[in-house]
């Protein structure tokens, strides 16, 4: 993975809140990589073990199972010899089918947790970055989205859960760096993806990765014309990681601005995986925004970042990595 080792080079000690899921272990193997020890913290109700497997036994990574829900500490648990100099705050449910599944245990990650992360970074005078979501915005009416636009959203639908918590997250950040000056940042993600998504996790990508080599039919929502904006998990990470070495505050917006419609995106996994499978179309999502795309002004001009992979070679990627588990995220 190109890691911007020159952004983050500064860090000793990373605690990495949700390390073991899907993002959060690539940000753990990229900060290992770059020769920063690390923290992964997880309770598990959505990450698994084997996402950091390959790391377990590395000289620097520690990984701690904690529900960051109640107040934890690290620095006398992690193996490395520095205090936490950085504390990237991943932990949440973050597709449908897990938020919707545990909703109070998702809205009590976005408050409770995220007050309790932002209270080791300020013991260890740490820079914190807050993972915010796309979903911020809710089913916008401005596209594409900016940072200045303050979102429409549903508070009390059944995507809620998930939307207030980020929402919250974001306000209880920014009210941190306020009221205690704390060096904080805080990173909207458009829909990321890449190895170790889960099959049955409700999401797009892997829905449709796995149904195509299944040879099941994709199920497409509604009449498949809402768009979203796919950004590669490398891409991701690298964006994260510049604003982890930057000292902006945010929001700063981290996707790809390239949209594509749900159906192109079930009809290019059916040719990139040469599945005969066909399409079908159900009943659409409540509150399932319209049209997803950012706005990455900010990112370009403050953090030089912008993503390189294209949807094609990212799926190729996600495909082969599913073709090589026979059960991935059964």
């Amino acid at each position: 993975m190109d890691v911007p080792t020159d952004a983050i080079s500064r860090f000793r000690h990373a605690v990495v809140t949700g390390g073991a899921g899907f993002l959060g272990s690539h940000l753990c193997t990229a900060l290992l990589e770059s020769g920063c020890d690390v923290t992964c913290v997880d309770d598990f109700c959505t990450g698994r073990p084997e996402n950091v497997a390959h790391l377990t036994g590395r000289p620097g990574f520690t990984l701690l199972e904690a529900d960051i829900c109640r107040p934890f500490e690290v620095a006398d648990s992690s193996g490395s010899s520095a205090p936490p100099d950085l504390v990237l705050n991943f932990a949440s449910p973050a597709s449908p089918a897990d938020y919707l599944r545990m909703p109070l245990h998702t809205l009590e990650t976005g408050s409770a947790g995220t007050r309790n992360a932002l209270a080791l970074a300020r013991r260890h005078g740490a820079r914190f970055v807050q993972a915010s979501t796309s979903e911020a915005y809710g089913d916008p009416q401005e596209h594409p989205q900016s940072e200045r636009y303050w979102g429409h959203v549903n508070p009390v639908g059944p995507r809620s859960v998930y939307d207030e918590a980020k929402r919250f997250g974001e306000a209880l950040t920014a009210a941190e760096a306020r009221v205690h000056g704390s060096n904080v940042g805080i990173v909207r993600l458009f829909n990321t993806y890449g190895p170790r998504m889960r099959g049955y996790d409700g999401r797009a990508v892997p829905t449709f990765v796995r149904q195509a080599l299944a040879g099941e039919e994709l199920t497409v929502t509604g009449d498949g014309r809402q768009t979203r904006s796919l950004a590669y998990v490398e891409d991701t990470v690298r964006g994260v990681l510049a604003m982890a070495g930057s000292e902006l505050l945010g929001p700063v917006n981290v996707g790809n601005p390239d949209e594509i419609t749900m159906q192109e995106l079930a009809e290019l996994v059916i040719e990139l995986t040469g599945s005969r499978s066909g399409l079908r179309f159900v009943e659409r999502p409540s509150d399932d925004p319209a049209v997803r795309c950012p706005d990455i002004t900010l990112a370009r001009g403050k953090l030089q970042w912008e993503p390189r992979v294209t949807a094609r070679d990212g799926l190729e990627r996600t495909i082969g990595w599913f073709r090589a588990h026979t059960h991935p995220g059964g």
